[in-house]
């Protein structure tokens, strides 16, 4: 016997109370990665040289700024991503208390999405590399960067030691590594 079907609006209402969001994406940019790369190794050998002695960083504030990027990334990248479906919960919440301690060491409020600060942190970075500095500093809106463009490339050029975000870089290194373990094994 047919039965009578809720209205779709109530459908969806009860469905919007049920779902959970979904999950954050974000990717980086074209030249994050040059030539026929992995953006996920190329990002997790990055950041784990630069975030792994405060000095790697100091002076650079384009080479901060493309790290920071990158870490925002893997941190919304590792969890959602199929080939790592066996890296350790640790991992993950690594990079979630990593990325407290750099959003509070730049000024970046806690609930900003990852894509706006990536896609500003890469204008940035590629302003500064051709010597613009005020295109730089502009290419960090007050929305993300509430100190302002200039004040954030100077904690740029000058980043504290970070050593929850070095913690989390090592651990998606030792993710990967094992990843490439598991994957020679099979062989």
């Amino acid at each position: 016997m047919f039965k009578p079907l809720l209205p779709l609006a109530a459908l969806v209402a009860m469905g919007a109370c049920t779902l959970p969001p979904p999950p954050q994406s974000a990717s980086l940019p074209n030249d994050a990665v040059v030539g026929a790369g992995d953006p996920l190794r190329s990002a997790v050998n990055t950041t784990a040289f630069a975030f792994s002695s405060q000095s790697q960083l100091a002076g650079r504030p384009a080479q901060a700024a493309r790290a920071v990027a990158q870490m925002e990334w893997l941190t919304v990248e590792l969890p959602g991503n199929p080939r790592l479906t066996n890296v350790s919960p640790t991992v993950f919440n690594q990079l979630v208390q990593a990325r407290a301690e750099w959003r509070a060491a730049l000024g970046i409020p806690a609930g900003a999405e990852a894509q706006p600060v990536i896609d500003a942190l890469y204008a940035a970075a590629r302003a500064l590399g051709s010597r613009q500095s005020s295109e730089a500093a502009a290419a960090l809106p007050a929305s993300l960067f509430p100190q302002g463009g200039a004040a954030t490339l100077t904690r740029l050029a000058a980043l504290p030691g970070l050593p929850l975000t070095n913690r989390a870089a090592v651990g998606a290194t030792e993710a990967i590594r094992d990843l490439d373990s598991a994957s020679s094994r099979r062989l």
